[in-house]
Order: structure tokens, then sequence, then C-alpha cells
């Protein structure tokens, strides 16, 4: 069954991890409309609407791709885009070496072998908290250290869809 709504690949960090930095977050003054805990995630390559024939050869692709196995990936910090002083998201960061990199990099190989096309920028690997509109000065809770340091492994990642104000996983893949 093709999703409807914005495809994209993602991993997922454990429902554990998840609680304690939401517990974490809850406290601090973030601005902006903050992303539900449940729909926390981090994109390893968005596609947004897809046709069915190119979802259905994309999935075969990831079937087929050259994916690490399973690594670690540390949450920790708060980051900005476009920059801290007039920011429009704000995230976690999240470090794993370059086994995510990688990870990505094959998920967005199999897109473009199938004519989704390459991704065009950079990968940053990081968790949205929160969508700030207007953008706002956030370098003072950016620069607080004031985040959760944790630590989990990465086994499979999903292809998921925003359906309404919620994301769904519609396929995993082992890695």
């Amino acid at each position: 069954m093709i999703p409807a709504g914005r495809v994209f690949a993602a991993i997922v960090p454990p429902v554990d991890v998840v609680a304690a930095l939401a517990d974490r977050l809850g406290g601090l003054d973030i601005p902006g409309r903050r992303v539900p805990p449940p729909n926390w995630h981090v994109t390893l390559r968005f596609v947004g609407h897809v046709e069915e024939v190119a979802y259905e050869r994309w999935l075969a692709a990831l079937a087929e791709a050259d994916v690490p196995g399973p690594f670690s990936v540390s949450l920790g910090g708060l980051g900005a885009f476009p920059r801290p002083a007039r920011a429009t998201v704000l995230w976690v960061g999240v470090e794993s070496g370059d086994a995510l990199a990688d990870l990505a990099a094959a998920v967005d190989d199999a897109a473009d072998r199938v004519g989704l096309g390459r991704e065009e920028r950079p990968f940053v690997p990081h968790l949205t908290i929160s969508r700030v509109r207007p953008p706002e000065d956030v370098r003072s809770l950016v620069d607080s250290g004031n985040v959760l340091r944790a630590t989990f492994t990465v086994s499979q990642f999903h292809i998921m869809a925003a359906v309404g104000s919620r994301y769904h996983v519609f396929e995993s893949y082992d890695l």
C-alpha cells in the first residue's frame, strides 16, 4: 500500500530515549510549535508525495541496498536551522561517526536509482523538536548545553509518511 502524504526514510529513537528526552526538554522555554515526541525521528531521505510505481521501485531498491550493520548513535546538543540567531527549526543533534551518513547515502542512492533524484541538501543528522514561526533568536538556548545526552543502537530504518498530524511507519528494513 502506498502511503498518502509526505514520504520519507527515517530512524526512530527507542521509546525510553524519547521519554527521557521529552522529560529533559519539558522544563525548557522552547519557542515555536513543539513537535510531539511520538513524531520524533531522524530523517535519512525526504521524498515527499510519490507515485505508486516509483514508491514500489524504491522499496525494492532499499531491500537490495548496501546498508551498514547496526550502529550506535548519540543524541545531545541543541541546534537550529538556518542558524541560531534566526531559527525556524530547533533540533537535537545526532552523532554516529560515519555510519548514519553511510545509511543516509545508501537510502539516497536507492532513491536516485529509481528516478526519485538525489537529495540536494547536505545530510545534517538531527531530531526536530520545534518549528519556529516567525524566526527567533535561540542562541542562549542552543548555547546552554541543556539537553539530555543519550545513546542507542540503530538496528533498522523505516519508510514513514505524515498522515494528518502523525507520522506512521509503512515499511521497516533491518540493518
